[in-house]
């Protein structure tokens, strides 16, 4: 039997202490006093709780009891409400550690029996996981639905479908020559392996939605020394989280910042500015500045409007040009701000956007004014509207991959269905085997594989015999 403190560390007003195992009965009639009678299910009873060992005192509180299988592990469960205080309840823990039979319970145990008692499987753990650590919006979104299943009914369909296609497989392999197998099975699972093919591979094709959700979506801000990049961070922070200097090469090294943007996760990165320099560190910094443009989900390209050409009807070739300076090779998403537009006029400012209203083949454009502030929600919006479309609405559509772990077996799967259409015509042991490996593979996502759902389909779908 466990236990353990399930709510947060620290003082807080009410702490919640979980006991998990076959001794939960007699723990709670320990601390709580009582002979026989336990409390009636799923019910709160306010109790004095007393040390089992020298009847002291220890507080008052409320008790439930949740009765096996009926509860969060599938066990007897029992739970302890009580004042928040480090001296309250490590008098109850100290407690329930002297009592036979129990012991402290590891991390992450409770949800390991509830899932080996068939109460979660591994997406709704991971997504239960995902919910305790959600901090915007979007991510506790898409972690209740996947703890509410969603993703795993979509996996189990998949599932059963294969185990469907291989048990009849199997029964053709086995039986054919024996027994009366209708004719068209091998064509039906042909069909229905193709489809299932497609339907994986439309899942992969999700643009890593979910777990840039998860995740959140890597927005890198690059461009030339001195263009606003450090400032931009520190605006959007609104603390000095990167050093701000009219000295050209100040940022070295990444700064990131974690930001909630509209309820959806941005890790936020200012980069060491773009050029060729003879300092050992700062040519470091321009080569991670680059490395980072390179793995980045969005890029903001900023620029000094000092540096547009005099004759600013060659600003839409000057603008490509630039673009391929900071972003490379990259093919990545993309925002273009021009800062500094403060040193410009109002006449300028007019002239810069009749231009870049008949430019044509950039991205989205934002003018911007570190120092004054102007432009600054017209590019928090832009932003915005940029993570938006990249992670998607976690409560729209089929539900979306949100692990790496769940990726590399779906991968597996749809190699496994190739080699099936492979050895199709070939050797049919071989192809039932693709069929059985890309089940394994769509098991190891859920936790749930085994061949008794293979054995049940055979003899449920053929009258094989008694």
């Amino acid at each position: 039997t466990i236990f353990a403190l399930s709510s947060g560390h620290g003082k807080c007003g009410v702490a919640v202490i979980r006991v998990s195992g076959p001794a939960s009965a007699s723990a709670l009639r320990s601390l709580a006093g009582m002979t026989h009678l336990l409390p009636a299910p799923r019910t709160a009873v306010l109790h004095s709780l007393l040390d089992p060992g020298t009847g002291e005192p220890l507080d008052r509180g409320l008790v439930l009891w949740f009765p096996g299988p009926h509860s969060f592990t599938g066990e007897d469960c029992a739970e302890f409400h009580v004042h928040g205080g480090p001296a309250v309840i490590s008098g109850v823990l100290q407690a329930l550690g002297s009592l036979p039979g129990l012991r402290p319970a590891e991390a992450g145990e409770f949800t390991r029996r509830a899932f080996q008692a068939g109460k979660l499987d591994l997406t709704e753990v991971e997504g239960l996981g995902d919910l305790i650590h959600a901090e915007t919006e979007a991510q506790r979104r898409q972690a209740l639905r996947q703890m509410a299943g969603d993703l795993g009914r979509l996996y189990q369909g998949w599932s059963q479908a294969l185990t469907r296609n291989l048990a009849h497989m199997e029964a053709f392999i086995d039986f054919s020559e024996d027994e009366n197998i209708e004719e068209g099975v091998l064509n039906q699972v042909d069909v229905s392996v193709e489809q299932l093919r497609e339907e994986l591979e439309a899942h992969l094709r999700d643009g890593r939605r979910g777990e840039r959700l998860r995740n959140g979506v890597q927005v890198v801000i690059a461009g030339e020394t001195n263009a606003g990049k450090s400032s931009l961070l520190n605006t959007i922070c609104q603390r000095p989280a990167a050093i701000v200097s009219p000295v050209a090469g100040t940022t070295r090294d990444v700064v990131e910042a974690p930001l909630d943007i509209g309820g959806f996760p941005v890790l936020l990165s200012d980069t060491a500015g773009l050029r060729d320099t003879q300092d050992s560190v700062e040519r470091e910094g321009v080569r991670r500045a680059r490395e980072r443009v390179e793995q980045a989900d969005l890029t903001v390209a900023m620029l000094d409007v000092a540096e547009f050409p005099e004759d600013l009807t060659r600003l839409p070739q000057f603008l490509p040009e630039y673009l391929k300076k900071v972003l490379g090779d990259s093919q990545r998403p993309c925002l273009l701000v021009l800062n500094k537009t403060d040193l410009l006029s109002g006449e300028q400012l007019d002239s810069l956007r009749g231009v870049l209203a008949w430019a044509t083949g950039l991205p989205p454009i934002c003018l911007l004014s570190c120092t004054t502030g102007d432009g600054l929600e017209h590019f928090l919006g832009v932003l915005q509207k940029q993570v938006e479309s990249m992670c998607g609405n976690p409560l729209v559509g089929a539900p979306s991959l949100t692990q790496a772990r769940h990726r590399v077996h779906l991968v597996r799967c749809v190699e496994a269905l190739a080699q099936y259409q492979h050895y199709r015509e070939l050797d049919l042991a071989l192809a039932a085997e693709g069929l059985r490996l890309g089940l394994t593979s769509l098991g190891r996502i859920t936790g749930r594989v085994g061949a008794e759902q293979i054995l049940d389909l055979v003899f449920k779908d053929f009258c094989i015999g008694k």
